[in-house]
């Protein structure tokens, strides 16, 4: 009988523990916060996921994370996402049972220089189950504590890492369970959920909504806080992030990764009311295919390319976006009118009306000094022919309105001019093109090039005749197929070229970590990025591919016994094969190299560019090497080759 009391007992509890479960599970008032609520507003990036186990099983055994890992500063950066990554494999089943619940993940700067992780789990209806806090006490051992302190009415829980000596904070608001390594992200959760930023933000729920929820994962990215974070990496300013702070406002990708370890994003981005001229004018004037590879060299490291259905609705566009600010168009009139009057030529006429669907920035690997970046734009034309009918009368009239006196330079049967505007495409175009002052340019079959360095024009023109194009580049086509033919702005990078210019105009100490981290820089060899009009938004779509880097031994130079010193056997008439010159200043009336001991190397006269007069070479200790002359760049005359006593070795005719 007693027996029989006891199962009727347990019995009853059973009935009223799922009875329980019924109430909270089915019956229950619904009262789910949104997880993006709860999220601090000064996020700088938010990943969001609805299968968090699955796609991070996917990251974490991807080719390119592991190659990543092996790299100190990329494992410090995802440290306390290493540190999830832990509990996940730790507490594998629990997690399982997490999975479909949407999980996110947010980065805050919360020094100057140091930036921390909040996590936001949405359990739904087992949040309001008591047991779930105390099965927390299940996923720790021995060396972990946990401790309870009050926040704003709110339970605030410490798990404290005795062998890392560090702390997590978590906290359970209505169905969501936050967390951070940093306790004041977790309290600036708690301190927002009544009245969240970014989930009432109509700018950012714009972006979340065409979104969708594909893929792997989604990721946000809040542009008022990048240079901040920014902030983190360097002292100095960058113009592409500040432009950007000042021009976007979100950004927001579903991301895919393929079994090459290829990373696509596609998304949406939408523009800041205040400061977007140039982008709301961009916006709002279609878009075009790319051509200028064409013409751009295998060199370019990086290529920014505007598209419009007509540049001219793209010029009438931007005039009409800055009649918002009357001050400041009135300023922009002044400026073209004072051109206008002064040259007596028509900016629309002579420039505007010739320029085709597609304008691009190139920044180009030099081939004259390691290092160092070369800088061109590259405007398509309508029409060739027109083009090069409106440069002629324009120069024609700087000519006779300035002092420059400038004979166009024939460079394998491509002219190089000089354009004596000072400023002319800041004006036309808006400060991104500010640095073209006063430049040279070719033109390339329907392409019209400038440059403030006239060699920049020359090793375009090589490149261009040998085939050395980006066009040609196998590579790049594979690459640009992941895009969409036409857009309005299209951004690629070749890596590897990039870290070579960067690792040159850095110091020392910048340098020697760019060589230690270089394979873990240049593992994505190619980055791209574009926008294309989508109502008033951008669609956005970026895509990285990952390639591991093999290793980079410089092979040992041994010099050749069959290659005689001149000590041994003298001279040869080989002394007199001169090495191409690259002056400048196309204008100037002589040309100079020093060595390094401040003493003169030689010196030419020029003419147009082009070697003609005098010619003299020196050895370093000063005494005179060699003589000669030079006429339009060809050599004539007699040479002379001396020893450094004045002794003549060698002469010869041309």
């Amino acid at each position: 009988m007693t027996g029989k009391r006891i199962l009727f007992g347990l019995l009853s509890l059973l009935v009223v523990y799922l009875c329980y479960l019924a109430y909270i599970f089915i019956l229950s008032p619904k009262s789910n916060l949104q997880s993006i609520y709860l999220i601090p507003k000064d996020a700088v990036f938010i990943i969001e996921s609805e299968k968090p186990v699955e796609s991070w099983a996917k990251v974490s055994e991807s080719d390119a994370w592991r190659h990543l890992q092996q790299n100190d500063y990329f494992a410090k950066l995802t440290e306390n996402i290493q540190k999830v990554d832990t509990v996940f494999n730790d507490n594998h089943k629990l997690f399982e049972f997490f999975d479909g619940r949407s999980l996110f993940i947010s980065v805050h700067m919360v020094s100057k220089k140091d930036y921390g992780f909040f996590y936001v789990l949405d359990l739904k209806r087992i949040a309001k189950l008591k047991l779930l806090k105390t099965y927390l006490n299940t996923l720790l051992n021995e060396n972990y504590t946990m401790s309870k302190r009050m926040y704003h009415d709110h339970e605030l829980l410490e798990v404290y890492d005795r062998r890392s000596k560090e702390t997590m904070y978590l906290a359970f608001i209505k169905n969501q369970l936050v967390a951070s390594y940093t306790h004041t992200l977790v309290e600036a959760s708690i301190d927002q959920y009544m009245e969240p930023y970014l989930g009432r933000d109509l700018n950012f729920l714009e972006i979340n909504s065409k979104v969708g929820y594909e893929n792997l994962f989604r990721l946000y990215l809040q542009y008022e806080v990048l240079d901040d974070y920014y902030g983190r990496f360097s002292d100095q300013p960058n113009d592409w992030i500040s432009r950007a702070s000042e021009n976007l406002l979100y950004s927001g990708f579903h991301f895919d990764l393929d079994e090459n370890s290829t990373i696509t994003a596609n998304g949406f981005t939408n523009i800041s009311p205040a400061n977007h001229n140039y982008l709301t004018a961009l916006q709002q004037s279609g878009k075009a295919e790319r051509s200028i590879p064409k013409v751009a060299s295998k060199r370019t490291a990086m290529y920014v390319s505007y598209g419009f259905d007509s540049f001219a609705e793209f010029y009438g566009n931007f005039q009409n976006v800055q009649r918002d600010n009357p001050e400041q168009f009135e300023t922009y009139m002044a400026g073209i009118q004072k051109v206008e009057k002064f040259l007596k030529i028509n900016v629309e006429e002579n420039f505007v009306r010739w320029i085709g669907e597609e304008i691009a920035l190139l920044q180009i690997a030099s081939k004259i000094t390691k290092g160092q970046t070369d800088m061109a734009l590259v405007l398509k034309t309508n029409d060739a022919d027109e083009a090069k009918n409106h440069l002629d009368f324009v120069l024609k009239q700087i000519k006779k309105k300035t002092p420059v006196k400038f004979k166009a330079i024939d460079y394998k049967g491509y002219e190089i001019n000089f354009l004596s505007i000072k400023g002319f495409f800041k004006l036309l175009l808006g400060n991104r093109f500010k640095a073209f002052d006063k430049p040279y340019f070719t033109q390339i079959d329907e392409y019209v090039i400038f440059s403030n360095n006239p060699n920049t024009l020359k090793g375009l023109i090589n490149d261009f005749v040998t085939g050395e194009t980006l066009m040609s580049s196998k590579d790049f086509q594979h690459f640009d197929e992941k895009f969409e033919n036409a857009s309005s702005l299209f951004i690629y990078s070749n890596v590897p070229l990039l870290y070579n210019n960067m690792k040159a105009m850095a110091d020392g100490k910048t340098r020697a970590s760019m060589q230690k981290n270089k394979n873990f820089i240049v593992c994505f060899p190619q980055v791209g990025f574009q926008l294309t009009p989508e109502d008033d938004l951008f669609e956005s779509r970026l895509v990285a591919n990952f390639q591991k880097p093999e290793s980079t031994k410089e092979p040992v130079k041994i010099p050749s016994s069959n290659s005689p010193t001149p000590q041994e056997e003298g001279p040869t008439e080989a002394v007199f094969n001169l090495k191409p010159i690259y002056p400048n200043d196309l204008t100037a009336k002589n040309f100079a190299k020093k060595y390094s001991n401040g003493n003169l190397k030689f010196q030419v006269e020029l003419k147009d560019g082009l070697k003609h007069g005098q010619y003299k070479e020196f050895y370093p200790s000063g005494e005179e090497r060699m003589t000669g002359r030079f006429k339009k760049d060809e050599q004539v005359g007699t040479w002379r080759y001396f020893d450094s006593d004045g002794t003549l070795l060698l002469k010869k005719r041309f």
